[in-house]
This record gives structure tokens, C-alpha cells and sequence, in this order.
């Protein structure tokens, strides 16, 4: 048996309890993962395959769609254009070879289970089949795609009774017409048209880099459709990246709630982005991912775990379950996610004042690249503006720091509402600072 230090058991203790929400809220939920030909080709798809094979385990329901792109460049022996390869009836049968040599391997990947840990004997059953109905893209600006085609359906029944038996779905960038004649499909189209058919909650994209890049070579942690098309619009029509980030686009435009980008490059990219509070990759949705809102009953649970470290360490003080019922419609939650990883409650008093208390944040938000701390005061100068208070004020032991670098300046107790200071603890000596609202 090996020893295990106590801080190793107190950073797996608090890690586990960091993953949990993310475990729950991930069960049954439908992933489409697009997963091209370069990742197939590359050092890390054991760890890849793995960490799939782990999800499925947890009880979510996984389609893939793998790409073939740069396996079919070699074995025709030309790169295909920017846009869609153009098939013809000689390429045909390398197609469907190379095609089948991928799926083989993922299979066989997949057989393997979950070597070195606990689930090595766990069988996972990946379910492949004519699951995509075809169609000929014919001809465009006077050119004849000849055998590439497009998705014309997906049979959504059989591919929903396999999930349903916990099996992965694997769907390969081929389909068959009703006339029974193969076409050569875009990975990236399919992968689209598979989350929009079958309502899923996330399509995944695996590219190089975990995160998509602005003009001016900027990580966008968090992008919206308006911001994409923005940034499709100053790249050529040439560039390899226009496929990808156009099918992740159309399937956010009709209905897939979120679209996060990850790097098959990187041991560990998706599941730090599926189980940790800021992610890693970019995330595409309707609406930016993480907001502010009032606090409903159903959060009460997710504040008391966030506050509890910080009463233990004295930073905030101890509020039983019940105060915090009764105070809950002063409470504000930051939520990733559908996770809330941060809240603060607000009181206003007659002078114009109004306190910014109980404010918390998770502690995987640090090192965010949106801070929760950040949006939160954002939201409660919003409130505080709104409700005619003149100034924000705070009472604190340990974040003057924090406080004073987002513009409070330090004021005496005696600045404070009359009702506040009759029932400010002593005791705790917690130093007073104040923003002044414009």
C-alpha cells in the first residue's frame, strides 16, 4: 500500500468536491464530439480516447465524428482546398478504405477500456453503422462535386436506442443516398448537423489550440456567434480553421447551447474544460456562459459551500442556514454553466448607502481569465446605480487589497449608516472601504 501525504489527501478531497457539481450536471446529457483526422494522428488520442471513454462511464451520452482530412490527403496524394474536397469516381474506393482504417482504430482504441485505473475491465461498446443518410452536393459555381456529398438526415431513432444503452456513437464523414450510393462528407458538417438533429446539449471541437483566436493572436476564453462571425469575416477563404469554427457556428445558431473548442494536443484539455469552474478552451454560445443573477432557493446549498471555507478561515462571519434563507433575495450568483461558482448579497440603507457583503468566489476562479470577483462588484454597482444609492461600501478582515485595486478607498466606521454601525462587531475589527457610484 502507498503512503499518501495529508496535503495529497486534502488537494484530492477538495478537487473531487470541485468536480461533483459538474459530474451531476453532466449525467444524461447528449455531447456531439468532432474530432478530426490530425488528433487520429497524434501521440495524445490514447489520452483523448480515454478521457471519452471516461464520460461515457459517468452517464454521458457521446456521439463522435471523426474526420479523415489529412489521412485522404496522403493517400490521393493531393491536398484537398479550403473549402470541400471534390471526390471522384477513382478516389471513391480510397475514400472508403481510408475511412474504414479510422473507424478500425478507434474501435480497437475503445476495445482497450480504461488501462491503469480502476475501470480497466469496464467494457465500452462503440456502435458504428449507417446511421447517415446522404446526399450529392452536385454542382457549385459550375463545378461538379461529383461524389461529396452533404448530410440529408440522420436516423435519430437508432442512434438514440444505442445511447440508451450506453453505447458511444460513432459516425465516420460517409453517408449512403437512398439510391445506395456512398458519398465522402465534411467532418465538420456532420459533427453540426448531428448536435442540431439530435438536440444535443454541447458540441465539443478538438482543434490544435484549445482556444480560438482573435485577430490580433488574443485567447477568447468566451465567445458569442456575433464575435465569430466578426472573426470569420477577416479570415481568407482559404484558411483550414474556416471549417471548423463555421460548423461550430451554425450549430450554436440553431440551438446548441454551448460549443466549446479544446485541444487534442493537451493531456487533460477536455476534462479540464467540462470539470473545472473557468475551463480550458473557448467557449461559444448565444449568451456569454457566465452571468450574474439573483439567487433563487435552489442556490442555497451552492452558497453555503462556498461561503463555509471562508467563515472557517474567519473571513467572513458565520451565518447559520436559516439567516441565510431569510436573506436570500439579497443575494446575487455568479453561475458557469449552469454552476454557481460565486455570490455576494446587497443591502441598501437610507443614507444611500448600500453594503456589498457575504462576497465569495470560487476558488478554481483565481487564475480565471473572467474573474467572478470582477463581474459580481460589476453587478452590484449595476443594482446599486439602479436602486438611486449613492456609494457602495464594504466591511472586511482580509481583501482591503482586493477592494482598494477596484477602486474603494479606505473610511472610517463612522462614515457608515447610523444602523450599520450599531451593529458593527468590534471584535472582529474588519476595516471599512468605500466606492463612490458616478
Amino acid at each position: 500500500m502507498i503512503a499518501v501525504s495529508n496535503s495529497s489527501l486534502d488537494k484530492y478531497a477538495n478537487w473531487f468536491r470541485e468536480t461533483t457539481p459538474y459530474i451531476r450536471a453532466h449525467r444524461g446529457k447528449t455531447f456531439v464530439v468532432s474530432l478530426p483526422g490530425e488528433a487520429l494522428a497524434h501521440t495524445n488520442l490514447t489520452n483523448v480516447v480515454h478521457d471519452l471513454a471516461l464520460l461515457n462511464v459517468m452517464g454521458v451520452r457521446l456521439i463522435i465524428v471523426h474526420g479523415a482530412r489529412p489521412q485522404l490527403d496522403q493517400a490521393l496524394g493531393r491536398a484537398a482546398p479550403g473549402a470541400a474536397r471534390i471526390t471522384n469516381e477513382a478516389d471513391l474506393p480510397v475514400v472508403i478504405a481510408e475511412i474504414a482504417k479510422l473507424r478500425a482504430l478507434l474501435e480497437s482504441r475503445f476495445s482497450a477500456g480504461l488501462p491503469g485505473s480502476p475501470l480497466h475491465n469496464t467494457q465500452i461498446n462503440l456502435v458504428s453503422g449507417n446511421f447517415v443518410v446522404a446526399k450529392p452536393t452536385g454542382i457549385r459555381d459550375g463545378v461538379n462535386h461529383e461524389f461529396t456529398g452533404q448530410v440529408r438526415s440522420l436516423k435519430t431513432t437508432a442512434i438514440n436506442t444505442a445511447l440508451d444503452n450506453d453505447a458511444i456513437v460513432l459516425l465516420s464523414p460517409s453517408g449512403i443516398s437512398p439510391a445506395g450510393q456512398q458519398y465522402n462528407l465534411s467532418a465538420e458538417e456532420l459533427a453540426a448537423e448531428a448536435a442540431m438533429a439530435l438536440n444535443a446539449d454541447k458540441l465539443i471541437t478538438f482543434a490544435e489550440q484549445a482556444y480560438i483566436q482573435d485577430a490580433s493572436g488574443q485567447d477568447l476564453a468566451e465567445l458569442t456567434p456575433g464575435d465569430l462571425d466578426t472573426l470569420l469575416a477577416q479570415l481568407p477563404s482559404d484558411d483550414p480553421s474556416r471549417r471548423r469554427l463555421s460548423a461550430m457556428l451554425a450549430a450554436c445558431r440553431h440551438g446548441v447551447p454551448r460549443c466549446p473548442q479544446v485541444s487534442y494536443t493537451e493531456d487533460g484539455s477536455l476534462l479540464a474544460e467540462l470539470f473545472t469552474a473557468d475551463g480550458q478552451g473557448s467557449q461559444l454560445s448565444e449568451e456569454l456562459y457566465r452571468f450574474v443573477r439573483k439567487a433563487t432557493a435552489d442556490d442555497l446549498s451552492s452558497i453555503v459551500a462556498l461561503i463555509r471555507p471562508l467563515e472557517q478561515q474567519g473571513a467572513l462571519i458565520r451565518r447559520t442556514r436559516a439567516q441565510l434563507e431569510s436573506d436570500l433575495d439579497a443575494f446575487l450568483v455568479a453561475e458557469v454553466d449552469n454552476t454557481v461558482v460565486g455570490c455576494c448579497a446587497l443591502h441598501s440603507f437610507p443614507e444611500g448607502l448600500m453594503e456589498l457583503a457575504c462576497f465569495a468566489a470560487h476558488p478554481g476562479q483565481r487564475f480565471s481569465r473572467a474573474p467572478v470577483g470582477e463581474q459580481l462588484l460589476a453587478a452590484a454597482q449595476h443594482h446599486a446605480l439602479q436602486n438611486n444609492m449613492s456609494a457602495l461600501f464594504v466591511l472586511t478582515t482580509t481583501a482591503q487589497d482586493w477592494f482598494m485595486e477596484h477602486g474603494f478607498t479606505a473610511c472610517p466606521v463612522t462614515d457608515l449608516p447610523a444602523e450599520r454601525q450599531a451593529n458593527y462587531d468590534k471584535d472582529r475589527g474588519s476595516l471599512a472601504w468605500l466606492k463612490a457610484l458616478a
